[in-house]
């Protein structure tokens, strides 16, 4: 089984790996780069649209280059506001080689106001943290939560817990697409 990811994010790539493995044999991940077409730091709607936009590219492309891959998959990480407070969080998208889609989020968890000020003046999350901690590429390690949880979780795997939900539709074809493929 091939699958394509709209990253070249080894934590991102590591999760897909590991998470389709828990269901499918043979499974083949494969980065690429895909734009997500919205801002660096999503807020909202806008981070399911970023990642079906990663998604839908690689879907696009397997057809147009004949690449045979079986999924495509689209990781966004993004904001939102819910019950008066922010929280971060990543959505995926997956599609398989028919064009169906399976959505899922990770667990959201809340961000400071000193952290929010910062990513609603357009800064990325990876970029605040970075800072935060005095360090470079945090969102290819740890992330946010890994810095949040004083380690006890990390990017990959909530991107895991994430990707686990995403694939239900996929495991259950008939009752979401009306069909067995």
């Amino acid at each position: 089984m091939k699958i394509l990811v709209g990253s070249k994010n080894p934590v991102k790539l590591q999760s897909v790996q590991e998470t389709f493995s828990l269901y499918f044999k043979n499974v083949k991940v494969i980065g690429m780069d895909a734009e997500s077409k919205v801002s660096v730091q999503p807020i909202n709607e806008d981070t399911f649209i970023g990642a079906r936009n990663r998604a839908l590219h690689l879907y696009d492309l397997n057809k147009s280059d004949n690449l045979s891959a079986n999924y495509f998959v689209g990781i966004e990480g993004g904001i939102a506001k819910q019950f008066n407070k922010w929280f971060a969080f990543g959505c995926m998208c997956v599609i398989d080689e028919n064009g169906n889609e399976g959505f899922g989020t990770s667990p959201h968890f809340e961000l400071p106001d000193k952290v929010i000020e910062k990513l609603l003046r357009g800064i990325e999350l990876g970029d605040v943290i970075d800072e935060i901690q005095n360090e470079e590429n945090t969102k290819q390690k740890h992330g946010a939560i890994g810095y949040f949880t004083n380690g006890v979780m990390n990017r990959k795997e909530l991107y895991i817990e994430g990707l686990k939900v995403a694939v239900i539709p996929f495991l259950h074809k008939k009752m979401f697409f009306g069909k067995d493929k």
